[in-house]
């Protein structure tokens, strides 16, 4: 598996919250709180798991009401030194088996309260999520440590970075061996819908005229379009009719209406497949495109009592598991991440940022803009890298340690349409090697 030592695939800093100040950790010793278990053998995988896979929970939280399942993958190179990696998915409320399978999350909160959350309290759960494990695998403590995650992980993770640093500096223990972070198609300043117009523009999805139109009556704010403004509004009913079969995630994908799709697929699996045999079916799928189909697939599986029982789940801890979880009660309390960036490459951090060039939810466009504030200056400009011998996408490294990289036909989640070169531009990154 190359350079790559731990994923720790963990949906509760993506989930729940409790409230936990940097003045409590301050006055209390992080203590280990959890419990592991060695996964030997997967429904659906003949034989024994040919890696070393280990799953459990860690409690965070005054009281550890939230307890935090994650799973740990060994490194197969080098254990002793390869680094670390703490991976979060984004949502925000989406499980990490996404992340896992795609490119899982079994995590719970005992308390109405602990299921309550921001993004605040998630930075403080990564941090003391973090020391917690690393304290029951001391084996790991010298490792080189990077946070990585994509999606709505750009607001939360590097403000948990940030935490993890500032816990290092007041003496925390264990002291963590950070060295930097990476983001996938991230979510900054929650202004990146806008930038859906002038993407849709350049991939000649929507015409010339409609687009200066755009740009002159909405005024460059696309996102929350008064009504009584008549010519943006209109525009905009343009515009969404224009993309409405349009994959906003990937725009090379085919379109799939769900209600369409997975429904009748889901009928005809459960009534070809009963529940008891379908992990053990050598199944002759039709073909089907459509991520959808993929998600139906993973919550089946997730939810099989075979698969949890193997997992070491804790037992009606969850009722049914659910892929992206969408709370009314989580506080965006973060508005944008930039000032952490900032912050973290002041004190020398490195970041690996990079866009999936095909993805119309958070373009790369976006990103660039954001970026380009932090005014760093270039000491690697502008370009090709490549992958199997082919340019696999673009890239720029600033003074301030941070590489923006594209991924070329790559949507929002890259390594999931991409995993060769997204393994390869990470495999190099994180080796301190030139894309």
């Amino acid at each position: 598996m190359g350079k790559l030592n731990l994923r720790f695939i963990s949906s509760d800093l993506v989930h729940y919250g409790l409230l936990l100040s940097l003045l409590l950790l301050s006055h209390y010793s992080f203590q280990p709180a959890s419990s592991a278990s060695r996964v030997k053998f997967l429904p659906g995988f003949e034989g024994p798991l040919p890696f070393v896979l280990e799953t459990g929970y860690v409690g965070v939280g005054e009281s550890e009401d939230v307890q935090t399942f994650y799973y740990f993958i060994q490194s197969e190179n080098n254990p002793k030194e390869d680094p670390l990696m703490l991976w979060l998915n984004g949502g925000p409320g989406c499980s990490a088996l996404t992340g896992l399978f795609l490119e899982m999350g079994f995590t719970y909160a005992r308390t109405e309260l602990a299921a309550q959350s921001s993004d605040t309290l998630l930075a403080s759960q990564g941090h003391q999520f973090l020391r917690k494990w690393l304290i029951d695998h001391p084996n790991f403590l010298s490792n080189e440590v990077y946070i990585a995650g994509d999606s709505y992980a750009g607001i939360p993770l590097p403000a948990i970075v940030q935490e993890i640093a500032q816990g290092n500096e007041k003496g925390f223990q264990p002291s963590i061996n950070l060295q930097g972070y990476i983001l996938g198609n991230p979510i900054t300043t929650r202004t990146e819908p806008n930038y859906a117009i002038p993407f849709a523009h350049g991939m000649a999805l929507i015409s010339d005229e409609l687009y200066e139109s755009l740009q002159k009556n909405c005024k460059g704010n696309f996102i929350d379009v008064d009504s009584e403004n008549i010519l943006c509004y209109r525009d905009m009913e343009s515009f969404n009719k224009l993309v409405s079969r349009i994959s906003i995630y990937n725009i090379l994908e085919p379109w799939c209406e769900s209600d369409h799709i997975v429904s009748p697929l889901r009928r005809s699996l459960i009534e070809k497949f009963p529940r008891k045999h379908f992990l053990k079916t050598d199944l002759k799928l039709p073909a089907v495109t459509c991520l959808t189909y993929t998600e139906f697939l993973s919550a089946y599986w997730a939810n099989d009592d075979n698969v949890q029982t193997a997992l070491h789940i804790h037992k009606g801890s969850i009722g049914t598991w659910i892929r992206c979880h969408r709370d009314s009660r989580f506080k965006y309390d973060i508005l944008s991440s930039v000032e952490y960036h900032a912050n973290l490459s002041r004190n020398g951090y490195r970041s690996l940022i990079y866009s999936g060039d095909h993805d119309m939810a958070s373009p790369f466009l976006g990103t660039q803009e954001w970026i380009r504030s932090l005014n760093y200056s270039i000491v690697d400009d502008w370009r090709p890298w490549n992958s199997n011998g082919q340019v696999a996408g673009y890239t720029r490294t600033y003074s301030n340690r941070m590489t923006f990289t594209t991924v070329k036909a790559a949507g929002h989640t890259a390594p999931l349409y991409k995993p060769e070169e997204c393994f390869d531009m990470l495999s190099r990154w994180i080796s301190k090697k030139a894309l």
